[in-house]
């Protein structure tokens, strides 16, 4: 039986006669990479931004919410703001124990009806999530639902 034998070069001895380079799909691949690779991560860096900014809306609802049933515990009735309750101030909510922060992102109103139903809506101030007009806005209702009713993240 003969035995065959394989002779391989390794190293570049193997391009003889090659020209030394890059191709024009390579260049792109790099291109490619280093422009529009980071500018997908950047519009979902972005989004996730926003989405960040939303979570001081929700925290917020969800405990005007919870402060609001037990307002109702002590007192046998839900609070309702004594003006047209939109909270630009920070005590605008001190009765039932709540502070809204001076630099806070969102707009926070009480809406009520006589047989005590509550609405409880955060609305974004112009400009503060992103650039666009679209205000966000965020509402949970008498029942705890927490709803978005304008996202911001979306568009």
């Amino acid at each position: 039986m003969q035995r065959i034998k394989f002779k391989s070069k390794v190293g570049f001895s193997n391009m003889k006669g090659k020209k030394k380079g890059f191709t024009f799909v390579e260049i792109m691949l790099l291109v490619v990479i280093i422009v529009i690779l980071p500018v997908l991560a950047l519009s979902d860096s972005k989004k996730s931004d926003i989405k960040n900014k939303q979570s001081e809306a929700k925290m917020i609802l969800k405990q005007i919410y919870t402060m609001q049933k037990a307002y109702k515990a002590e007192t046998g009735i839900y609070w309702i703001a004594p003006w047209a309750a939109s909270a630009s101030s920070p005590n605008a909510f001190a009765d039932i124990r709540i502070e809204i922060i001076p630099t806070a992102r969102y707009s926070y109103t009480i809406s009520s009806s006589d047989a005590g139903a509550n609405n409880f809506t955060a609305t974004a101030t112009s400009g503060v999530l992103d650039e666009d007009a679209q205000l966000d806005t965020w509402a949970i209702d008498q029942t705890g639902v927490l709803r978005v009713t304008s996202d911001d993240a979306v568009n």
